[in-house]
């Protein structure tokens, strides 16, 4: 069976079984991927189920976290051994096509616990409790000024005794309204790489103020601001590595997992076309039957399955040992600006039913946009990709 084919009879019926790739791309993975996989269909409902909690979008957001927690997906994010891309992937995968929120708190988690994992006594014994969903993390690393460009960082860290004091702010920052630890990315000395630092800052800590943010597609984000923040010795994440290869090692891991998010995202979108166009009659037949529908849907299932299969082809590398930097970012740009145009068409397929707000494709068609952006733009992925191409033998 072609991956194509495989896509379209995986999908089922809108809002029904979700299609995974362990379905169809089986070479990929082993066989606690499928072990994996079915898991998560099980615990699917119950993480679907937050996007209709009766309350504000902050309750939803508390529903999410309980739901990721008591379905075991947490444990996944803070493994005792390496970590299993693929597995990972199984899992955003999933939680593209059911809540984007839960994707999203679940891969946040996940950047927060991934530096602490490499850190000392402290710091591990903080992901294992990540993992078990005793705590919530948050990644703390862009600022106002310091985006793509990391090295603009100027969030301070200074010795204060037996202790440190931070001072900076921290922007766009998801999980925060949730997150009950930040691990925080600062500097010594500004400009220098070798003087960065990863900080476990408990976000209850004196001068550590969360103020809520409004994304387009709801999930929790905020600012970090650090005013005078004191915290211990032990709340330096000490590694072999300062704390902006900490931070690039951990986009690293989970760039690949994005791709995956957004595979997720770019099934359900097709799913609800194939159920809208299969009993939409316009002119005495389906929609489905005529030719310009046809090679919308066409042009869909290429660009989904292209997008499976560079990151499958990323994610295999990853766990196989091999840095794959360059596969890493093209799975990262080839998946989700795919993804964006399969939404794209889905919400073209649903005509004005598309564009409303509430319907399945307009929640999708805000979810996935951010994805172009974060943990490295598609701008950032042409440069790396360039740059690997142009490089002298």
């Amino acid at each position: 069976m072609s991956a194509g084919v495989g896509t379209v009879t995986a999908i089922g019926a809108a809002g029904g079984a979700i299609g995974l790739s362990t379905d169809d791309l089986p070479m990929f993975f082993d066989e606690r991927h499928h072990a994996l996989a079915a898991h998560v269909r099980a615990v699917a409902p119950r993480i679907a189920a937050c996007e209709d909690v009766a309350g504000d979008e902050a309750a939803r957001d508390r529903a999410a976290v309980v739901a990721l927690a008591t379905s075991g997906l947490f444990a996944h994010i803070a493994p005792d051994g390496a970590h299993d891309v693929r597995g990972l992937c199984v899992i955003r995968e999933a939680l593209g096509w059911v809540s984007a929120r839960a994707d999203s708190i679940f891969a946040v988690q996940g950047l927060g616990a991934h530096p602490l994992l490499h850190g000392g006594e402290t710091a591990r014994a903080l992901a294992a409790r990540a993992g078990r969903g005793e705590v919530v993390l948050a990644f703390a690393l862009t600022e106002p000024e310091a985006g793509s460009d990391v090295m603009a960082m100027s969030t301070r860290l200074t010795a204060d005794g037996d202790g440190w004091i931070l001072d900076g702010d921290k922007l766009f920052i998801s999980n925060l309204g949730v997150a009950t630890h930040a691990v925080v990315f600062a500097t010594l000395t500004p400009g220098d790489k070798a003087g960065t630092r990863a900080v476990i800052v408990p976000l209850d800590a004196r001068g550590a103020t969360v103020v809520p943010l409004t994304a387009t597609a709801p999930h929790p984000i905020g600012r970090l601001a650090l005013r005078g923040c004191r915290v211990g010795r032990e709340a330096i994440v000490e590694s072999k590595s300062h704390g902006l290869g900490l931070a690039l090692a951990t986009l690293d891991t989970f760039r690949v997992t994005v791709g995956a998010a957004a595979v997720g995202m770019a099934r359900r979108a097709l799913a609800e076309a194939i159920a809208h166009v299969s009993t939409r009659v316009q002119f005495g037949a389906a929609l489905a039957e005529q030719q310009l529908v046809q090679a919308h849907l066409a042009d869909m299932i290429v660009d989904l399955d292209a997008a499976r299969l560079l990151v499958l082809r990323a994610a295999y590398h990853k766990d196989h040992g091999q840095a794959a930097r360059t596969e890493v970012s093209i799975a990262k740009l080839g998946a989700t600006e795919a993804a964006q145009r399969v939404i794209d068409r889905a919400v073209q397929l649903l005509g004005g039913r598309g564009v409303m707000a509430g319907a399945v494709v307009e929640h999708l068609y805000r979810a996935i946009r951010p994805l172009r952006i974060y943990e490295g733009t598609s701008e950032i992925q042409r440069t790396l990709i360039g740059r690997a191409v142009a490089r002298p033998a």
